[in-house]
Formats: C-alpha cells, structure tokens, sequence
C-alpha cells in the first residue's frame, strides 16, 4: 500500500495527450500509478465507486483504485487476469483469470477461485439473473458463472473468438465475434445462442461492443475496415457506419448523452453522437495516448477512463512470429479520464 502512495502523480493533461480537436471532451485528469505488468480491460464499478484494472504476466494482480480521484485502494495479490466485473446485487467481484479469481467487493478479501475451461479474456455481468459471463477465444467461448456463489450455470459455443459484450438487462446478451465478423444474441433465460447478426461488410474483426438499451441500438467497434457500426438489436439490421480510430478495443454508451465511444491503441478516443435512433455523427477524436486501447464508463460523473503505458524498443521479429513490443517503461502506466 505504501509503494502504490508513494507513486501516485497527478500528470498535466500535455504529457500524456496530443493536440485536442475541437470539441467538449478533453483528458482532464490523469494519474500515473506505475508498476509493472500487462494489461487490457479497465473496469468501473460505480456502485462501490472503484476502479479495477488487472495486470496480467509474472507481475499478476488486480490493482484497485478509488472511481472518483484515482487514488489506489488495494492490490489483489496473485491473480493474473485481463478483465474484471462486480456483482452489485451479490457484492462480488470476478476476474478473468484461470481459474477466476472471487472476492467481496466491500472487504477486497479473496472467497475462492473457480476452475474454468479456455483461456480467460472478456467478462461481462448481467443484473437480469445476477450472472457473470466469462469470454474467451477457444471453446467454450463463454462461462456462465452464478455471482452469488460462484458455481458454474454452464458454458456456450457461440461460434467464435468473443470479445465484449453487452446485456440489455431484459434477458438478452449480444457478444461480439471477432473472427466472424458477427455479433452473437444469448437467451440469458434459457442460456442458449438464438442466432448472429452479420455487419454487411460494414465492418469487421469488431473487439468493441456497446447498446443503446432504451432505443435497442448496437455499437460494433470494428478494426478492418476502422468503423462504428450501428445495427438494430431488434432484428441486426445495419443503419449505419462512421469512421473510429485504429486498434479498437472496447466501446461503451453513456445513456446520459447519447454518445458512443470507443478507444483505439493509436491513442485516440472516438465519440459518436446519436442524434435519432436513425442519425449518428462524429462528434469528436480525442488525443489519449498510445496503447489506450479498452475504457470504461463512470456514469455517475459521465467521464470515461482509459488506461496505457510506455514502451521500449521492440526486441528484433522471429522468424515467422508477430512482433512483440518492447518492455514496459517502468512507472510508465498510467489512468486517463475524459469528460467535458
């Protein structure tokens, strides 16, 4: 506890931020918090207004902060994951670690660990029957897990690599299929795949999801060709497509505004503006920074975190294996919020 205080500084937005285009959002806040580790999905709990971002590797736990001033909490000791979620009806959280790590939410103690098959990634909770649902890319592409007592309700092929996914808390849960370039609808009542909505061409490798609940819209982030693509989660019906940033990785929907975001490892945020249930625009790209690729929503306050580190030279390619990046730069991490 004491090492998280003693590196936590607040950054000037210019350090970690380039140029801002016009318009009303802008990283008004950041906190470089450091340590080392991999990472991938931030998470907001906003009913116990904290922050969750798991670091994954040799350097394995679940970092907590404080939702409203960045400040750290807690780390969760020994728990390599890519993704977190809480249970706000059973007050428990979960991540994607193998096996899934437990724990009280209020106490941040550990209750148990669940054994999975797959490989861990995408979590999702739904409120509808107070499940978590645990994605990956290898069959079973999902688990359902009860949150109240961590046993497991069964598990789902849904076709392919499954990325994020959103519920629409009557008892339907769409996921995207990045491979497939389709979106999956899960009958959460009776846990069975009902059918997948294609994107028309409109887009593809989609790794951001996010829904207009109220007006029964989908927002596809996809990575070829780079685009928001809006469907009907009533019948998959595409209405429209508008340009985003490169390297989507995450999506999300402020119900508060009507705007769709999506981060992309490029370093830029994406804010689509639905004016209609049948008009969208580009509202604005924001400048975050390189490696901000996933992002959360704090509705209560309506910004957005987003989360990235700085990286050292890439080590030269193996021969016929993706490059690999180089390593992190120590107390390089950092957590971004955007707002008005």
């Amino acid at each position: 506890m004491r090492r998280l205080v003693s590196g936590l500084v607040l950054i000037g937005i210019s350090a970690v931020s380039m140029a801002e285009q016009a318009g009303p959002y802008s990283v008004n806040k950041s906190a470089k918090v450091g340590g080392l580790g991999g990472y991938d999905y931030v998470y907001a709990d906003q009913a116990g207004r904290r922050l969750y971002i798991p670091r994954n590797g040799t350097e394995g736990r679940v970092s907590v902060f404080d939702l409203d001033t960045l400040a750290p909490v807690t780390e969760l000791p020994n728990i390599s994951a890519m993704g977190a979620a809480v249970s706000a009806k059973s007050g428990h959280g979960f991540a994607t670690s193998n096996p899934v790590a437990m724990w009280d939410a209020k106490t941040l103690k550990p209750i148990k660990t669940i054994q999975v098959e797959g490989k861990p990634d995408g979590i999702l909770y739904d409120a509808f029957n107070d499940r978590i649902y645990i994605f990956g890319h290898t069959a079973p592409e999902a688990t359902v897990i009860n949150a109240a007592d961590g046993a497991i309700v069964g598990t789902l092929d849904l076709g392919g690599a499954a990325e994020q996914a959103v519920t629409d808390g009557a008892g339907h849960i769409y996921v995207n299929i990045e491979d497939k370039d389709n979106i999956a609808i899960i009958d959460a009542k009776k846990l069975v795949v009902t059918g997948h909505y294609g994107l028309e061409g409109k887009g593809g490798g989609c790794a951001g999801l996010a829904m207009d609940v109220k007006n029964q819209i989908l927002f596809a982030a996809c990575r070829k060709p780079q685009a928001m693509v809006m469907l009907s989660a009533k019948d998959g019906k595409v209405i429209d497509a508008l340009p985003i940033g490169q390297g989507c990785d995450g999506a999300q929907f402020n119900p508060n505004t009507m705007e769709a975001f999506s981060s992309q490892s490029d370093g830029t945020l994406s804010i689509i503006k639905e004016n209609s249930p049948t008009s969208f625009t580009v509202e604005q790209t924001v400048k975050t920074m390189a490696g901000a690729k996933t992002l959360t929503l704090d509705q209560k306050t309506n910004r957005i975190l987003t989360i990235a580190g700085e990286f050292g030279p890439a080590p030269e390619p193996e021969a016929g294996k993706r490059p690999a990046r180089g390593d992190l730069i120590p107390d390089s991490f950092t957590i971004m919020a955007v707002s008005k």
